[in-house]
């Protein structure tokens, strides 16, 4: 139930309404058994939830999912940072252990790294307050030639995107300039440290950046 209070919150900053729909897909599960869970959730006053209406999550459900996304990005930057394991390995592992540590551990963990605001895939993690602080930011995808951007954050649950981005130096904090797009396919062709790489379209709608003056 943790697991659906997080995807909830996740979907709901990509739209509005979140519906049974997109937990079936997001889960890969029959539509019947999210509305099993759902049920579920809204009997623990964890969410609001009208068939047909879409579901959204109380304030006792928001504070729960945050409480996991924290769990989550503090033990992807301890794997990350302290043990080594490469960017695209750790979310895998992340989702096994948040559930599981203990405010203590979580506090510990959290001292060990510094206290850091961002996870490494550049995902700002809760405060212990559980605040969220985030600022607008862009898909990369829909950058016009011409522009410099700086790479904040990238999409963290499929390895070989991971792998992808990583091949062309499209990590966070990296400075990109976005020199060309195909006219038909979308894909980009930008300039990293002075090298320059075709990104495909799918690929450029999993970065977000923060676009550049100069």
């Amino acid at each position: 139930m943790e697991d659906y209070l997080k995807a909830i919150f996740y979907l709901s900053r990509k739209k509005q309404q979140v519906t049974t729909k997109d937990l079936a897909s997001y889960f890969d599960v029959k539509p019947s058994t999210v509305t099993q869970t759902l049920h579920r959730l809204a009997d623990l006053q964890l969410i609001n939830y009208q068939p047909y209406r879409g579901v959204t999550l109380t304030e006792l459900g928001r504070k729960i999912a945050l409480e996991i996304i924290r769990h989550h990005r503090l033990i992807e930057k301890y794997l990350h940072d302290v043990l080594g394991i490469p960017w695209h390995l750790v979310h895998e592992e992340a989702d096994r252990w948040e559930h599981v540590i203990s405010e203590e551990v979580e506090q510990k963990i959290a001292e060990s790294l510094g206290n850091p605001d961002r996870d490494p895939h550049g995902a700002p993690i809760p405060g212990p307050d559980l605040t969220l602080q985030e600022e607008h930011l862009e898909l990369l995808s829909e950058i016009r030639p011409g522009k410099w951007v700086q790479i904040v954050q990238v999409a963290d649950e499929d390895p070989s995107l991971l792998l992808y981005l990583e091949e062309r130096n499209l990590l966070p904090d990296t400075r990109v300039y976005v020199a060309d797009r195909e006219s038909v396919s979308g894909d980009l062709w930008i300039v990293v440290h002075g090298k320059r790489y075709r990104v495909a379209y799918r690929a450029a709608c999993e970065v977000w950046v923060r676009p550049l003056d100069e």
